[in-house]
């Protein structure tokens, strides 16, 4: 145990780590919070539920398609630019939201659009920090990446959903923008580790490689992570309910998400070598045998158990997915291919939430796990699919990448060609 911690010690004590990792890990608390802070928020203004999902779903959309815009601006501009203009903008949309200068609508789509794209920029600074003999450490980069997402997704709503329940839905829609903007702000000021910009035609050539099956693949491999938890989410819920013991539910989601983050600690303090390809699809097919008992177990401690072990192989999928996605595309437009993923997963988690409940609503709790295992199949298809394939050869790094100063003799490049992760 000490040995495996002594990793993500020695990771954050790399020159300049913990000071942009610290700051997006706040503003990725505050992420986590904006979605339920919302459902609080208008659900008190109208007493509607259908209304606050209506608002929840309209920012949810829209920070799924802002997102690649955004990052697509951040690899032409740099974080420094693009950052404090969208934080000031999402201070904006919050304010307008708070005082109902808006319809709620509009002002959710607003924060949803302006809404910071922190974990993309996090990995960016992380893929461009871990060069050359330092690329090894990548994987245990994405695994704390991973972790400081489980955790925030874990603190974040429980704390607005106190505020809300005390009365308070504005605060806690407040505290969310506070974290986001201070993080984010912070992380900007952090310019010593922003990945380098590149020239026009570099970015023009490298923007070919968004088309490219290794980075669809991963791309797609989100989508349907993405579906498997919005269909879990949905399904866990209907079980719960329909034995008439609602409050298990949140036991059981604790079981995941406890068994979530020791399954990213533990693959990113103990893996070393090896293919990530072959671990993906290692970690799929693992994600569909563990699911594929929920279609029809029915004890309590038997879903419970069974949920758990599926929460050790999500994290694994989740870094693996990262580690691959930076391989497979030019550094020019990484930021761009990391906000991707992030919105793939979001609109499947969305669409999947709408059709377990159809399914559910057939088919009892069973045929939306049903719907959950059917996407871990597609991801081991997926993933399988990509032992074949080979991904195209990233051009060296710029010379003008930046390594920490405790690095006596700068080599021209950071990065050999190509990290071939098969």
């Amino acid at each position: 145990m000490p040995s495996a911690t002594a990793n993500y010690r020695t990771l954050l004590r790399t020159s300049g780590a913990a000071a942009f990792f610290l700051p997006a890990a706040v503003g990725r608390l505050g992420i986590a919070m904006t979605g339920i802070g919302l459902v609080w928020l208008v659900h008190a203004r109208t007493g509607s539920y259908a209304a606050a999902g209506l608002v929840t779903g309209g920012f949810a959309v829209a920070d799924a398609v802002a997102g690649p815009q955004l990052g697509r601006l951040t690899d032409r501009f740099g974080q420094a630019r693009v950052l404090p203009c969208a934080l000031a903008a999402h201070a904006g949309a919050v304010a307008l939201l708070l005082a109902g200068a808006v319809p709620d609508l509009v002002a959710g789509v607003l924060v949803g659009a302006t809404l910071p794209q922190l974990s993309a920029l996090s990995a960016a600074r992380w893929s461009a920090l871990l060069s050359g003999e330092r690329a090894a450490a990548l994987p245990t980069a994405f695994a704390l990446e991973a972790l400081a997402n489980g955790v925030s997704y874990l603190a974040g709503p429980a704390l607005v959903s106190v505020l809300g329940a005390a009365g308070h839905p504005g605060t806690g829609v407040l505290l969310a923008a506070t974290l986001v903007v201070g993080g984010g702000l912070a992380l900007a000021a952090q310019r010593r580790t922003m990945p380098p910009l590149t020239g026009r035609a570099e970015r023009r050539h490298a923007g070919r490689a968004l088309l490219r099956s290794a980075f669809l693949r991963q791309v797609a491999l989100g989508l349907a992570l993405g579906v498997f938890f919005g269909a879990m989410q949905v399904s866990v819920a209907a079980y719960a309910v329909g034995r008439g013991t609602p409050d298990a539910a949140a036991l059981l989601y604790l079981a995941a998400n406890c068994t979530n983050l020791v399954g990213g600690w533990a693959y990113g303090a103990w893996c070393h070598g090896g293919s990530p390809r072959r671990r993906q699809a290692t970690a799929a097919a693992c994600l569909t045998l563990t699911s594929l008992p929920l279609t029809f177990l029915d004890a309590p401690l038997a879903v419970g158990a069974t949920l758990a072990l599926t929460g050790l192989a999500v994290p694994v999928l989740l870094i693996l997915t990262s580690v691959l996605t930076d391989a497979s595309v030019p550094r020019a437009v990484l930021t761009q291919a990391f906000t991707w993923g992030n919105s793939a997963s979001a609109a499947g988690s969305a669409g999947a939430a709408a059709v377990a409940g159809r399914v559910v609503d057939a088919g009892g709790a069973h045929g939306g796990f049903g719907v959950a295992a059917g996407a871990a199949a597609v991801m081991t298809v997926l993933a399988v699919g990509g032992l074949r394939g080979a991904s195209p050869a990233r051009p060296p790094k710029s010379s003008a990448t930046a390594e920490p100063p405790a690095a006596p003799n700068p080599p021209t490049t950071d990065r050999p060609p190509r990290r071939n992760p098969v």
